[in-house]
């Protein structure tokens, strides 16, 4: 997709992208107002679709249903899809949440008022939340000196960007309450170290099962392949209380269950 007010330009770009145009790849010019847009636009879609099933699961969480069942009935019809309606504990990233502000930034700069943009971006930062809140439910606001495990902190897999990750404000809500913090992420902890630094009761653990060691809980925040490659059985064996707050669903809830371990999905989980 290209943006250009100059049809030169459009040409020259033609002819660089060629060889992906041949293998069958669209190619797309407009103005660069609208082409702006439409990056935005875009990115905003993606991250309305994921606040609105956050949405949903919480109230799937209150009536009693299963997010996990409605996301599979609701991706069935076409005009929905698959895709990008995993209920989980917030997006994060340098895209969606910039993208969104910005949108909704340039609404009201010509005099409009987007709300429904602004709905996205308050459901995601209260999205946020929902894993301090269930651990603080579940312990009945007894946090002081906790010892609380924390898989994952780059916003998402695959990557080691920390940018706006559901795991920071997590994280500073934890220690914020007094209890500490065994944090591990495959590759994005160099940069949670630059941010946290020696910060008091928290800690940074070279592996899952250290972080584990003498926990009273497991917060996953991440959904990693290696987490999911994990037997409930080894993560029980490891916490000192088994509780588990799953903040993307990684887990069945009802095998842990069954092997004794409370667990708080998103959506399914037990009610507190």
């Amino acid at each position: 997709m290209i943006g250009a007010n100059d049809a030169k330009a459009v040409t020259m770009m033609q002819e660089l992208y060629s060889p992906f145009i041949e293998q069958g790849y669209a190619f797309i010019s407009m103005d660069t107002c609208s082409a702006e847009l439409t990056k935005y636009a875009a990115n905003a879609m993606l991250a309305t679709k994921i606040s609105f099933m956050n949405e949903v699961s919480q109230i799937a969480e209150r009536v009693g249903a299963d997010i996990e069942l409605i996301k599979k009935g609701i991706s069935l019809d076409l005009r929905i899809g698959p895709y990008f309606i995993n209920p989980g504990c917030g997006y994060g990233g340098s895209c969606f949440p910039k993208d969104v502000k910005a949108l909704y930034a340039t609404a009201k700069e010509v005099g409009y008022e987007a709300i429904l943009l602004q709905a996205v971006d308050q459901v995601n930062l209260k999205q946020k939340q929902v894993l301090f809140n269930k651990i603080k439910r579940y312990f009945n606001n007894q946090l002081q000196q906790k010892i609380i495990a924390v898989w994952g902190l780059a916003f998402k897999p695959n990557t080691n960007d920390i940018r706006e990750a559901a795991s920071l404000e997590l994280i500073k809500s934890l220690l914020a309450a007094g209890v500490r913090v065994q944090a591990y992420d495959p590759i994005a902890m160099p940069e949670t170290k630059q941010l946290f630094g020696e910060t008091p009761g928290f800690n940074l653990c070279q592996t899952a099962h250290e972080a584990l060691q003498n926990a009273d809980g497991l917060a996953i925040v991440t959904e990693w392949a290696e987490f999911r490659a994990f037997a409930p059985s080894q993560i029980k064996e490891h916490l000192a209380h088994p509780v588990i707050f799953d903040g993307r669903n990684l887990f069945e809830a009802s095998l842990l269950r069954q092997l004794g371990i409370k667990y708080f999905g998103i959506g399914h989980g037990e009610k507190l």
